[in-house]
């Protein structure tokens, strides 16, 4: 029997339609296959390939755009916004226009162009995350940008066209929609219940565990909780509304989860292609008490079609109790996610393990 839950925080509804699974074309194969690029502009030598680099980790003393940085981060090539100028706001009758005014950066998170973040060491997921906060505090300085969006896009189902390990920074001079959403749910539940949606988020999972891959007693869980697609993973801190406000402590910890999160995808369900989006709370808002910045991992498991674009509603064939069960015994070497007491993945029901065969399978 199909379910309808909502999300808390945003207020938008997902169908949990486990049926639908059933049908042969209900999964994609969003298995990545571009994993040689002919010619990538992101390998070591072909540092003059790209615009000149904004920050580089190198060796002390070494020049700028040559071999022997770690992690490296470079305007677009191709921006979809332009870094120079002012911002000019015009009406045109009833509609509202502004130039084009932003950052658009790229950050080469290793090196290696045969390793992806879910297969690198913690160090260099680490490396990659300080490059990713310091680009956020430079932008957060420009009085002309109100958002910093920090997002990856892994495979060509997800949007990427270099194979070559990389994520993006675009800094909006507004706040985004989706963003204006979560902002406005978690403002209005706060009100309503004088408590924060984030924190009680963390205290109900933990507390039920069915939608929990894994928690610490600090730092970052790990939920699926009412997520919008299949295997939808939901990176959550305790505390901070801003995440270049994060410390050493939590990039360590923080490096740790996201690389086991991303290798749990990759062995439960056939390294799928997805998008990683890091929210954080808009420069202009400061410090509030309802909002928590996060990370979201968007596997491209499911096709989005038209009832999704004219309804808004998502359909997920995999409940996330199951997804959950699922990656959390997802077999990798030195795991040691916390996980309920007695558990084994036995008890996943028949009908989920089938419609997770149908996932790894492709």
């Amino acid at each position: 029997m199909p379910e309808l839950r909502r999300d808390p925080v945003t207020g938008r509804w997902v169908i949990i339609a486990t049926e639908r699974a059933k049908r042969p074309s209900a999964f994609i194969d969003s298995t990545p296959t571009n994993k040689i690029d002919a010619v990538n502009p992101f390998k070591p030598g072909n540092e003059k390939m790209t615009p000149p680099e904004l920050l580089a980790y190198r060796p002390p003393g070494s020049d700028p755009d040559s071999s022997g940085w770690w992690v490296r981060v470079t305007p677009n090539k191709y921006p979809a916004l332009e870094a120079e100028g002012e911002i000019r706001r015009v009406g045109l009758g009833m509609y509202d226009m502004m130039n084009g005014i932003g950052a658009h950066e790229v950050v080469i998170e290793t090196p290696n162009e045969g390793v992806q973040l879910g297969d690198m060491a913690p160090e260099q997921v680490q490396e990659a995350i300080w490059a990713y906060r310091d680009r956020a505090v430079a932008l957060r300085k420009d009085p002309r940008f109100q958002y910093v969006l920090i997002f990856k896009n892994y495979g060509t189902q997800a949007g990427a066209s270099i194979w070559h390990s990389h994520s993006q920074i675009i800094a909006l001079p507004i706040v985004p929609k989706n963003v204006q959403e979560k902002i406005e749910g978690a403002r209005r539940y706060h009100d309503y219940k004088e408590r924060c949606v984030f924190c009680d988020m963390i205290h109900q999972e933990r507390n039920d565990g069915a939608r929990v891959v894994s928690y610490g007693e600090r730092g970052v869980h790990r939920l699926l909780s009412l997520r919008l697609l299949p295997f939808e993973v939901f990176l959550l801190p305790k505390s901070a509304c801003f995440f270049s406000d994060i410390t050493k402590s939590d990039v360590t910890h923080l490096a740790d989860l996201l690389q086991k999160t991303l290798h749990k995808l990759k062995l439960a369900v056939n390294d799928p292609a997805y998008n990683m989006i890091i929210h954080t709370t808009p420069m202009n808002l400061g410090s509030v008490p309802y909002f928590h910045w996060h990370i979201e991992i968007l596997p491209a498991l499911s096709r989005v079609a038209g009832f999704e674009w004219g309804s808004g509603f998502f359909i997920n064939p995999v409940p996330p109790e199951d997804a959950a069960r699922y990656l959390r015994h997802a077999e990798m070497p030195g795991d040691v996610d916390t996980v309920p007491e007695g558990e084994d993945v036995s008890r996943t029901s028949r009908t989920s393990k089938a419609r997770i065969r149908k996932f790894r399978a492709g």
